[in-house]
């Protein structure tokens, strides 16, 4: 594979993390000014029906694939792992923790999609070999980076203040109506939940990749049946019209960047990325959230940066290079042992082809008819059976 067959999907992932840092930082905001999460999921998904809707019809117009019943199956089961039992879990469980411990306990997502690729033979664990190897222990590095950076402080690194401060922002999130609305056992649980369900997602979202390959319109489709329930969902938990009301600038941008950004772009992207790299390439990508995150945060909200940041990140990073050395490994040595078939075949095809020939050699040749060869005196003479 070439190099830019390589970088598109790598750039897409960061692309993807980049977003959820910021939907993670905006979303938790809205949330502590009074927004129920419930309510921020269902709009969510409607804004991603919306904004997925039109590059679907266009991009997929010629080249969409039948939808038949099997297909509609698969992205009701989408839908309920990747969309509406991963982000209902997520965003309550946001709710009761803090953006940092919601993105530490993410990083598992790694481990239990390598774990679910392996059972479902998505996954090649192949540890004999050093691409297995790598995979492996990079996928452990990164989990125990994540949770470095999360539960190890150590000292204060003294880079001083970020000169961009959103006090708008601190001032929400230090005098908000629910800013202390926490509960730090139902909050990890919930977001570990999460991040079982999405890593079904991707090994769902694999398996129909192989049968329809259109990831803008199994996204649309998705959302759709993910607004459908979170919608059901939100209605029967919260009756208020004024729950439901937008008009607060904050709760708007907050449900429109989620759905455009965090939904319909990100999906589509995992997705595409999926049909190329599998499962695992895409979900090792979620540790590097962390490190955004608290780039973010001390950018933004004046928060402090400690070594454990700074070693949770190194970690998270050697961690994430040694799982895409080893996947591309892997996927060198696929090409090689296919070029090392494709040669061993060669031989056998040019050895028959010399014994026809050889055969057609020892047959004597002459102007006669079929069943009769030319003799020395030129008279003819029957060829013996």
């Amino acid at each position: 594979m070439g190099k830019s067959g390589d970088m598109l999907p790598f750039l897409a992932m960061v692309l993807v993390q980049i977003g959820y840092a910021g939907m993670n930082i905006t979303s938790k905001m809205a949330m502590e000014s009074g927004m129920k999460p419930l309510i921020l999921v269902a709009y969510r998904q409607i804004f991603a029906t919306i904004a997925t809707f039109p590059v679907a019809l266009y991009l997929e117009r010629k080249t969409r694939p039948k939808i038949t019943l099997r297909v509609l199956v698969q992205i009701f089961f989408c839908s309920i792992t990747g969309v509406t039992g991963n982000q209902v879990l997520y965003f309550i469980g946001l709710q009761n923790s803090s953006p940092t411990i919601a993105c530490a306990l993410t990083n598992l997502l790694p481990a239990v999609t390598f774990l679910l690729a392996a059972i479902f033979r998505q996954e090649a664990v192949g540890i004999k070999k050093p691409s297995g190897q790598a995979k492996v222990v990079g996928t452990i590095v990164c989990v125990v980076g994540a949770m470095v950076l999360s539960f190890y402080h150590g000292h204060t690194i003294g880079i001083g203040q970020s000169k961009i401060h959103w006090a708008y922002a601190q001032n929400i999130t230090n005098h908000g109506p629910n800013s202390t609305h926490s509960n730090f056992f139902l909050g990890p649980f919930l977001i570990m939940a999460a991040a079982v369900s999405w890593a079904a997602w991707f090994i769902i979202q694999t398996k129909m990749s192989e049968t329809f390959a259109a990831p803008y319109t199994s996204t649309l489709l998705m959302c759709l049946m993910g607004s459908i329930q979170c919608g059901a969902i939100a209605l029967i938990s919260d009756h208020k019209l004024s729950d439901w009301s937008l008009s607060s600038p904050l709760r708007f941008i907050s449900a429109l960047y989620a759905g455009v950004v965090a939904s319909a772009l990100a999906f589509c992207l995992m997705s595409w990325a999926m049909q190329r790299k599998g499962p695992l390439y895409v979900s090792v990508f979620s540790p590097l959230l962390l490190v955004v995150v608290a780039i973010f945060s001390w950018t933004l909200l004046e928060e402090k940066l400690y070594t454990g940041t700074f070693m949770g990140s190194a970690l998270v990073i050697i961690g994430l290079y040694g799982v895409l050395w080893g996947k591309d490994k892997e996927m060198n040595e696929k090409v090689e042992e296919q070029e090392e078939k494709e040669v061993k075949l060669k031989p056998r095809h040019r050895v028959k082809s010399d014994t026809n020939e050889d055969i057609e050699s020892r047959l004597p040749r002459g102007g006669g008819g079929g069943g009769e060869a030319s003799s020395s005196n030129g008279s003819t003479r029957p060829i013996s059976p």
